[in-house]
């Protein structure tokens, strides 16, 4: 016997609709258009099919209202459901329930999200859930003839499933509150790793001989692309792809385009040099393959004496950003070129030095990425559980449907 059939221990089950007055207040009539001018008057909530800025006339209530989208789209099984208390703004494509006295509007809520809507869409791409349709959707009703242990029984389902609801909201302001704060302490010590004084470590520029170079990237476009070949490294995929440091390359060139190319060798650092925006311009992946790889226009690669890590770790840092934003040109695109870079200050100390700032990074850059992964895994599985019970509780036998 599963968890549900003890829970209502044999207690009748009745089958009705959203239609049936008994139960439900439907409140899709009477609300009237507000002026643009009063929408924006006071902390109240709106809702819409998808948060449509179109607005009704507000009202309050004591209890919960359920939403119920008129509008989505025919893929969706689980129809857009929200639920609100007090005043607030609904507007004409969505519809507004609550339970009467026979129903708690929460229990009412639970059961809706689990509700497959597709047969009662009608429409095409854009589906549309008319108040027609609305009513004919069924619902149960635990103990029909006893209407005390019929709340008694919904308000211990509410009380199950909200305490799953709370616990996931819990554990994400924990964990994001532990991700905001170990970011902040990565940060700061990714900073200070970099401080060091200048009387007893050199701070020079990027393009100095004892250095390294700066080489502009090539005529390389996505069109260029292969399945397989010779590496490359397109500029944008340096903000939207790679991390600080990759050893394999997301896309490749033909061995006839690679001749022709500018390639970056191993421990190259290789930066993009054209953004939409200030702060990944000058984004950088050191590329620590042992093939060689093709870099495309809009981008640059320097060839170094330093370690890799440690030159790629200190471009994302703000003593590197400071003197980089004096270099920025461009309006809607932003453009630091490669003879800007050059002029760049870096600390230089010992190869040893630069090892032991590379790993206490690594270190705390993978506690960062671990918390970072941790939280909408933690996340999905709250609401994995709260899905699994809302299911058992709310898997009613079916039979006749009452009109």
């Amino acid at each position: 016997m599963n968890y549900l059939e003890k829970f209502l221990d044999g207690v009748e089950v009745e089958w009705s609709n959203l239609g049936d007055t008994r139960f439900i207040e439907i409140a899709n009539s009477g609300r009237t258009p507000v002026k643009a001018s009063e929408r924006l008057l006071g902390n109240v909530p709106y809702y819409g099919a998808n948060n449509i800025q179109d607005y009704v006339e507000g009202y309050t209530h004591d209890g919960i209202y359920v939403l119920i989208a008129e509008d989505g789209t025919q893929s969706l099984e689980n129809y857009s459901v929200q639920w609100a208390t007090g005043k607030f703004w609904a507007n004409n494509h969505v519809h507004v329930l609550r339970g009467t006295d026979s129903i708690n509007s929460r229990f009412l809520f639970h059961y809706l999200k689990i509700v497959n809507y597709i047969p009662f869409l009608s429409g095409g791409d854009r589906a549309k859930l008319t108040k027609g349709k609305l009513v004919e959707i069924p619902i149960p009703i635990p103990c029909p003839a006893d209407s005390k242990k019929s709340l008694e029984i919904q308000s211990q389902i509410v009380r199950i499933l909200d305490s799953f609801s709370e616990l996931a909201a819990e554990l994400t302001v924990e964990l994001t509150a532990e991700l905001i704060a170990r970011k902040q302490q990565y940060n700061y010590y990714r900073e200070q790793l970099f401080v060091f004084n200048e009387k007893e470590v050199q701070h020079l520029a990027m393009g100095n001989d004892s250095i390294g170079k700066f080489i502009r990237g090539g005529g390389l476009q996505k069109k260029d692309f292969t399945e397989t070949g010779v590496g490359c490294i397109h500029y944008g995929q340096i903000y939207t792809y790679y991390g600080t440091y990759t050893y394999k390359t997301k896309s490749f060139v033909s061995e006839e385009f690679a001749k022709k190319a500018r390639m970056a060798k191993h421990g190259d650092l290789v930066i993009a040099t054209t953004s939409e925006n200030d702060e990944d311009v000058c984004k950088a992946v050191a590329w620590l393959g042992d093939e060689e790889i093709a870099v495309s226009s809009d981008a640059c690669f320097f060839t170094h004496s330093l370690n890799p890590k440690y030159v790629a770790y200190f471009f994302q840092i703000e003593q590197f950003q400071k003197q980089k934003r004096s270099f920025i040109t461009g309006t809607k695109v932003r453009r630091v070129n490669a003879d800007h870079l050059a002029k760049i200050k870096i600390p230089v100390p010992s190869a040893e030095e630069q090892e032991r700032i590379v790993t206490i990074l690594e270190k705390l850059d993978n506690h960062s990425t671990s918390i970072s992964e941790s939280l909408p895994k933690e996340i999905e599985l709250r609401k994995k559980q709260y899905e699994y019970y809302r299911d058992l509780l709310l898997t009613f036998p079916k039979h006749n449907i009452e009109s």
